[in-house]
């Protein structure tokens, strides 16, 4: 039988939806208001989830410490705070849409949690706008 262990984590970061290849009428035409050449910033919302079997020695999943703490070193630290358009290399070619975020934090801590479990994740941009993703 598994279980689905879940960890809620957040970070506030600004962003521009901008494609460089195409001019501003366009961008602003797809865009809108997210392509504020001045940026605009979201509280983003993220939930982890690590499915698998439970373990008979302790009863977890996966030990949620060793997950907050995964989470945070590799997401939190890198994200919080910033403008993902400028500060992250993760966005210098990539447009910092919430898809691109959750398929880049996916893959962030897909390298660093046991491939035993199965790794989704939820993020939120707003209380009414959210991605999920799965790896597939």
């Amino acid at each position: 039988m598994k279980v689905t262990a879940c960890r809620k984590t957040h970070f506030n970061a600004t962003h521009r939806l901008h494609n460089p290849n195409w001019d501003d009428v366009r961008n602003e035409k797809i865009f809108g208001s997210c392509n504020n050449p001045n940026y605009h910033g979201h509280n983003y919302n993220l939930i982890v989830k690590v499915r698998g079997e439970v373990d008979a020695q302790t009863g977890y999943v996966m030990d949620m410490k060793v997950l907050k703490d995964i989470v945070k070193e590799h997401i939190e630290d890198r994200y919080d705070h910033k403008n993902l358009y400028l500060d992250v290399e993760d966005f210098a070619d990539l447009n910092p849409s919430a898809e691109n975020i959750a398929i880049k934090i996916w893959n962030l801590l897909r390298a660093q949690i046991d491939e035993k479990y199965e790794l989704s994740i939820v993020l939120y941009e707003t209380e009414r706008n959210f991605v999920e993703y799965d790896g597939k």
